[in-house]
């Protein structure tokens, strides 16, 4: 089914569009929850929550963009409001997390990285998460879409409603940031 033959079945009610459109866009969106939220579990119970605003607000997409757009809308501020709603709970994915595939399995590890050389991967891997998510709203969005869902600056700015140049800002402020955040870590030898 093309986009618009979805959206004018979901509006009828129709499942089996709704099926469609979860297959069509289920990794994308958990992919953009992921970015925001590093749980992979917590990542698809939000999807799960952004198709079913989906179902129920399909009435009110009114077509002018693509619904790719309109999910990465919801999935985004989804997340957020979660992050927001659980700010007292530490958020860091494991590397065991970090290194599965799509069907879930888990690559394997290689057998010659010592117990020491994966505790300072995950280290690492706590410290990068930490300072994505103490960059600034805008830029950590901006970010997250370019490199974890490898998005173009057009994509981004339709997404967040902002120019082209104005997402160009925002993730090159995000690249400094995190620059210097990570970089005085490594000062401090944080890992």
């Amino acid at each position: 089914m093309k986009e618009t033959e979805i959206i004018s079945e979901l509006k009828k009610g129709n499942k089996i569009a709704f099926k469609q459109l979860v297959e069509n866009y289920q990794k994308m969106v958990i992919n953009i929850c992921m970015g925001l939220v590093h749980n992979h579990e917590d990542a698809e119970d939000i999807a799960q929550d952004v198709f079913i605003e989906v179902f129920r607000a399909v009435e009110q997409f009114r077509e002018d963009s693509k619904i790719s757009t309109w999910l990465y809308r919801i999935a985004v501020n989804r997340s957020l409001n979660f992050i927001r709603d659980n700010k007292k709970r530490k958020w860091f994915w494991s590397f065991e997390e970090s290194i599965k595939n799509d069907s879930g399995e888990k690559f394997p590890i290689n057998s010659a990285e010592t117990p020491e050389e994966k505790m300072e991967s995950d280290q690492r891997a706590k410290i990068l998460h930490r300072a994505i998510d103490s960059l600034p709203k805008n830029q950590r969005i901006a970010f997250v879409l370019s490199k974890y869902d490898d998005l173009n600056y057009n994509e981004i700015s339709e997404i967040m409603n902002l120019s082209k140049s104005s997402v160009e800002s925002l993730i090159h402020r995000a690249k400094i940031n995190l620059q210097k955040k990570l970089y005085t870590c490594f000062k401090k030898r944080c890992f």
